[in-house]
This record gives structure tokens, C-alpha cells and sequence, in this order.
């Protein structure tokens, strides 16, 4: 696989709700070995682009094109365990998927979550979840990760560490990145891509062009 090859593609997206735009003749495509950092205000529709290029919901109009090869791993912008419902970490992991568990191990040792895989999935901390969600994330062996504002409520010290860890996934195992972020210090430093997101493209470049 080039570096030069697009993993996904988004041709003239627009999507309106309840006859409101939000989303308008958006288009960009990320490539092989990509970090593209999706920034701007709340309600420009990042996740909802996020959501029409996982094919979550359906554009109004536009099209998206995927590699034939491609393997998605996602984490949401928002996600509340069930406090009803006693699963582990370690269940969570396995639910809905088959995962060689010797490989499980792995990952989550490499997300820093082996010290909390027989816990239970609802007594995490905001920092152990989201290392949770991008390790089941990554349980898909994905050439695309997309995050949606991974770092969102975590404290400064939780924000950093979970940065660090997307930046060494991205630099050991080659995934292109899509990640929604508010940390502009971070877009700088990290990001191959900007994405300026208010309904449309604003602007879009390397991160010493646009910030």
C-alpha cells in the first residue's frame, strides 16, 4: 500500500436535520499513513461527518468511496456503560466480536488497560474508559482509526497521556488518523492534516498553514 492511496473519500457530502444545513458540499479524502485533525465550533457537524463516513447515517446527497481493504476501528464521541448491567472490561472487549485472546492481551497492554480487564466496565474513570474504547477499537487491527473527540472530559494530565498513546499507535502500526480534537497545541504537533469544519470546508492544510 502507497502512502498516496486513499482509505476513504467524501464526494459533495451535504446532510440537513429538520431542514436545517449540517452539512454542506463537503469534500476531502484520507490516505494511507494520514493524521488528519478535524477541528471547529460545536454544532459545524464534525460528528456528523464522522458518522456518514462510518456509514452510521445516510447523506442527504454526495457519496462516499471506501478502500477495499479497509478496517475501521471508531471510537465515539460520547459513551455511558449500562450501570445496569454487570459486564467486565475484559466482556466488553469480547462482546459482538472474536478476538484471539492472546492478542486481546496485547492490546490491552499496549493501551496500559491490563491491570483493569476483569473490572467492572461502569466503576472506570473517564481517562481508563477511553483507553478501553480505543483498545476494542483496535482489537479490528484497523488501517483507519477514527476518534471523536477521544480526549473530551479528561483532565490535562489524562489528555496528554491519551495524546502520547494515539501518536505512538499511529507512528507503530501505520493507521491513517482521523480524530476530531479541540487541543489546537496538539493539531500543531501531531497532525499531517487540518481540517477546518463550520457546515463546510473552511479550510483545510498542513497544520503551519491553517493555525
Amino acid at each position: 500500500m502507497t502512502t498516496s492511496q486513499a482509505l476513504i473519500s467524501a464526494h459533495n457530502i451535504s446532510l440537513s436535520h429538520h431542514g436545517k444545513s449540517v452539512l454542506d458540499d463537503v469534500s476531502f479524502e484520507l490516505k494511507a499513513g494520514e493524521f488528519i485533525t478535524l477541528i471547529g465550533p460545536n454544532g459545524a457537524g464534525k460528528s456528523s461527518l464522522i458518522k456518514v463516513l462510518l456509514g452510521l447515517i445516510k447523506a442527504d446527497s454526495g457519496d462516499i468511496k471506501r478502500s477495499g481493504d479497509i478496517r475501521l476501528g471508531y471510537t465515539p464521541q460520547t459513551f455511558s456503560p449500562n450501570p445496569f448491567i454487570p459486564i467486565s472490561v475484559i466482556g466488553f472487549l469480547n462482546l459482538n466480536q472474536k478476538v484471539a485472546q492472546n492478542f486481546l492481551h496485547e492490546t490491552a497492554l499496549l493501551t496500559g488497560i491490563e491491570g483493569l480487564l476483569n473490572s467492572p466496565l461502569k466503576s472506570l474513570s473517564g481517562g481508563e474508559l477511553q483507553r478501553v474504547l480505543l483498545a476494542r477499537a483496535l482489537l479490528n487491527k484497523p488501517n483507519v482509526l477514527i476518534l471523536d473527540e477521544p480526549a473530551q472530559n479528561l483532565d490535562v494530565n489524562g489528555q496528554m497521556h491519551l495524546y502520547k498513546l494515539i501518536q505512538d499507535i499511529h507512528h507503530q502500526q501505520g493507521c491513517a488518523v482521523l480524530m476530531v480534537s479541540h487541543d489546537l497545541h496538539r493539531v500543531m504537533k501531531e497532525s499531517t492534516q487540518v481540517l477546518c469544519l463550520y457546515r463546510h470546508i473552511c479550510c483545510m492544510g498542513q497544520p503551519e498553514t491553517i493555525i
